[in-house]
């Protein structure tokens, strides 16, 4: 079996970030970026399949040559294959969709893995988009996976609950925390990560159909404010709720 994997490359989501000079993207100066951290759990799901059923595991990842260093981190874990869709431009959730599924296509990858979402920009899209394009079956943000010859049963978080679905292959899979725990890269996998070669391709061209007009930091908080320590000063608390926090 063909087992894809897409995977994001990241701001750590412990680094501090600051916004570019042009006001729409961030200054990568001091910023470590890595796998994004859903991503991980679609890349363990992906092995734990190819384990028991066979088969090969391919990454591929759509953006700059800084992409690799996550790549390499997927091969060192254990994936067989590695490809960058080189692109040095920012792309839309539908421009990396478009572009991830035409090598899936091009793969023949018959079960698609995806973390649920990108820490950076938090879309939770571009697994549906792709399978859309692909026309593929789509279970999303799932925490229990299991395949049995071409039937996938999946339970998926909604919200109050999980629900159960049952689909075919092929399929793009949508991974979520408490699917699995990824484990760590051995020694011996980290050494052999560095003697396979990366397979580097031009991202099939597409258009954004979304803009970046703006990124701001949020506000910053206000300072706290000790009005008293004893009854007489709930009214005054409740003044304050009122009129200037407005929460009640």
């Amino acid at each position: 079996m063909k087992i894809a994997v897409c995977v994001s490359h990241v701001p750590d989501t412990a680094a501090k970030i600051n916004l570019g000079q042009d006001g729409k993207s961030i200054d990568p100066n001091g910023v470590t970026f890595v796998v994004n951290p859903y991503d991980e759990f679609a890349i363990e799901e992906a092995l734990k399949t190819k384990e028991k059923v066979g088969g090969e595991v391919t990454v591929i990842s759509v953006g700059p040559d800084a992409n690799k260093d996550s790549i390499r981190k997927a091969l060192a874990m254990g994936a067989d294959n590695g490809i960058l869709l080189k692109d040095e431009n920012q792309r839309d959730s539908i421009a990396v969709a478009k572009a991830l599924a035409d090598e899936i296509k091009n793969q023949e990858a018959e079960l698609v893995f995806f973390g649920k979402q990108s820490v950076d920009f938090d879309n939770s899209i571009t697994a549906q988009l792709t399978a859309e394009i692909l026309d593929y079956n789509c279970v999303s943000v799932v925490v229990s996976f299991e395949l049995n010859e071409n039937k996938i049963t999946a339970e998926r978080e909604i919200e109050g609950g999980k629900e159960v679905v049952e689909t075919t292959l092929p399929a793009v899979i949508s991974t979520q925390k408490g699917l699995n725990e990824p484990r760590y890269a051995s020694l011996k996998g980290i050494m052999a990560a560095k003697r396979k070669t990366i397979e580097e391709k031009p991202a099939l061209a597409a258009d954004n159909q979304t803009e970046v007009v703006s990124m701001k930091k949020p506000a910053p908080k206000q300072p706290g404010k000790i009005i008293g320590d004893d009854a007489s000063v709930v009214p005054e608390l409740v003044r304050l709720l009122n009129e200037e926090a407005k929460v009640i």
